[in-house]
Order: structure tokens, then C-alpha cells, then sequence
């Protein structure tokens, strides 16, 4: 994979759940708010939803946190609208309950006595099963006139590390439960989960860390039988060294006194310590780009197509969505 060139496929296009997962600290909320931004172009409606409880999504559009409803949190040009959900899971087990075994008041009865937290302690599982039920019953509605409520439907999903019990947990369920309402449920979900509507797109900053563990994710992903989507690559910045220049420059072989003749035909005269640490400078950005080139190397193991989003110095927010789902766009995202 080279990740500035693979850009969107045609298969990723008709993918309907996108779930955006990556090493904490690399941006996926950002880039799963951003991605549900590029889906809505062109007069979709696009939900996106949050299952870890932070309130990231509110924070990012600056918005009050989100109740258990689905609400409108931008508009899209093109006549696009981004809606936003914030899944409780105790608001997803009475809803459960309601809908599978009528039992409505049973559930708040439930609630009163603490057997919610006591149920999702038991069966820690019972937790992602309530949370991946809720979004295929998102994925899977329709209107009336039989069109699905939304066009695509994108999870900010937990981070690499669990991003994959999370997504396999109701298969394990279905061994479990063998007939009844868990049976359906699991079944459907198992299904939606495992086909082509569904991609895994898992974002990563050129860095060892988070690189190594992108590449792990995506042979654990391949192992449970999950499709990877694409490799986000967030705050990318552009080099400033010609590439020949690179290797010599991260080896310390800086000629100062081209540098400084350089700057002298460009009228520029600085002191020999302004200098010095212009060189020391000119050796640090040779070293990054050079393991970001490494790490673009290693990224192309996981034979995913990629896309590239840049740094954002003045850092994120509600504008910056748009200007990193218009990036998203450029790269075919649609």
C-alpha cells in the first residue's frame, strides 16, 4: 500500500457501517466525525455514533452532550445532514427489553434496583452485544417508503486494542444462546458485522507505536473474519528536505557552510549560534521523515488502501471537521 495514493475504493463505497478505530492519542474521533462529514456530501444522511461514553463527539462540535437520541449535529453542503448518538447502554438493555420481551416496566424496575450494573458486570460481553444490537437496528431501518434512514452509519468505535472483542463478542453469544430473542439478535448482528456493508477503518499517526500496533489490528481483524477498511494516516506534515537529501541530513551530514552561504546569497547574514541550530534543526526533520518513510514501509504490509489527512497546527475544531472531511473527499471518499 502506498498510503497517499490508494485513496477510496470502489468496494469501501458501497460499504453502509463504517466503524473508525485506532491507538488512543492518534485521532480516530476527530477522523470518525470528519468521515461521517464526507459521507453526508451530496444530500445523505449519515449517523454517527459514539459507544465509550466520553462525550467526544459533543466536545468536538462543541455541542451539549448528547442524550440517547438520534440528533442532527451538522448540516452538510449539498442538502447532507450528520446526526449523532450517543448509546447508554443502560438505555440500550431497557430498550432491549422492550422491544424483544416487552417488558418495559420490568426494566425500569430493573434499573431501580441496580441488576442493570450487576447484569453488564456478570456477562462483561452483555455490554458490546447491547452496543453492536443498537447499531445494526440503526443500520438496518427504513422509512416507509422502504429507503434505509441512513445512507451510511459511522462508529467511533474503542481503540485497536479491543476494537476487536467489541465486534466479535455477539459471535461468541450465539454459542451460547441457542433459540429466542438473543439468538435472533445475535444472529443479525453477526451477519451485518461480517459482510460487505461493513468496514473496520483504522486511523494511525507515522510513528513506531501506533504503526506496529495498525498492522497487528489488521491480522487480527483478518483472523476473526472482520474486513479492514482503510488506513487513516492523521497529521501528516510535509517534508521541507528534497529526498535526496534526506538520508545524509538524518546521519548528521550537514555542510553548514553551504547552508550559511546560502542564506548569505539570500541576503541573510546570521550568527554562527542562529546557525548551529539551524543545522540541528535541518538534522531532527531529516530523522522524522525518514522513519515516516519507514513506517509508510510498514504500513504497506497491511495492503489497505490509504489515505492521508494533514496536521492541523492551530488544532480542531468544528471547521477543521469540514476542512479534514473535504481532504477525505478529494481522496474519493463518497
Amino acid at each position: 500500500m502506498s498510503t497517499s495514493l490508494a485513496g477510496w475504493t470502489d468496494e469501501l463505497a458501497r460499504a453502509r457501517l463504517h466503524f473508525v478505530t485506532g491507538k488512543g492519542g492518534t485521532g480516530k474521533t476527530t477522523l470518525a466525525a470528519s468521515l461521517g462529514l464526507a459521507l453526508a456530501k451530496g444530500g445523505r444522511r449519515v449517523l454517527l455514533i459514539e459507544v465509550e461514553g466520553r462525550q467526544g463527539i459533543a466536545q468536538l462540535f462543541d455541542t451539549e452532550p448528547l442524550p440517547y437520541a438520534e440528533q442532527r449535529i451538522a448540516a452538510v453542503p449539498g442538502g447532507g445532514e450528520l446526526r449523532a448518538l450517543h448509546i447508554d447502554v443502560e438505555a440500550a438493555l431497557l430498550e432491549y427489553f422492550e422491544m424483544f420481551y416487552n417488558l418495559g416496566f420490568a426494566g425500569r424496575t430493573l434499573r431501580r434496583m441496580g441488576a442493570i450494573e450487576f447484569a453488564t458486570t456478570l456477562a462483561p460481553g452483555l455490554r458490546d452485544v447491547l452496543l453492536t444490537g443498537k447499531i445494526k437496528e440503526c443500520v438496518g431501518r427504513t422509512e416507509s417508503d422502504g429507503r434505509h434512514t441512513y445512507d451510511a452509519v459511522v462508529v467511533d468505535s474503542p481503540p485497536t486494542g479491543r476494537v476487536v472483542k467489541f465486534l466479535d463478542v455477539t459471535k461468541a453469544l450465539t454459542d451460547l444462546a441457542k433459540t429466542g430473542p438473543i439468538r435472533g439478535q445475535a444472529d443479525g448482528v453477526v451477519r451485518l458485522l461480517h459482510s460487505g456493508e461493513t468496514a473496520v477503518h483504522l486511523v494511525t499517526l507515522l510513528e513506531e507505536m501506533p504503526v506496529r500496533e495498525t498492522v497487528e489490528a489488521v491480522a487480527e481483524l483478518d483472523g476473526a473474519d472482520l474486513r479492514p477498511g482503510a488506513v487513516l494516516v492523521n497529521r501528516v506534515r510535509p517534508p521541507r528536505l528534497p529526498a535526496r537529501s534526506v538520508t545524509a541530513a538524518a546521519d548528521g551530514r550537514v555542510d553548514a557552510s553551504r547552508v550559511r552561504a546560502g542564506l548569505a546569497s539570500a541576503g541573510l547574514n546570521l550568527p554562527d549560534s542562529t546557525l548551529d541550530a539551524l543545522v540541528e534543526e535541518t538534522v531532527e526533520h531529516a530523522v522524522r521523515v525518514a522513519a515516516e518513510q519507514r513506517a509508510r514501509e510498514q504500513l504497506a504490509e497491511a495492503d489497505l488502501p490509504g489515505l492521508e489527512l494533514p496536521d492541523l497546527t492551530d488544532g480542531v475544531d468544528v471547521a477543521a471537521l469540514y476542512d479534514l472531511a473535504e481532504a477525505l473527499t478529494e481522496q474519493g471518499v463518497r
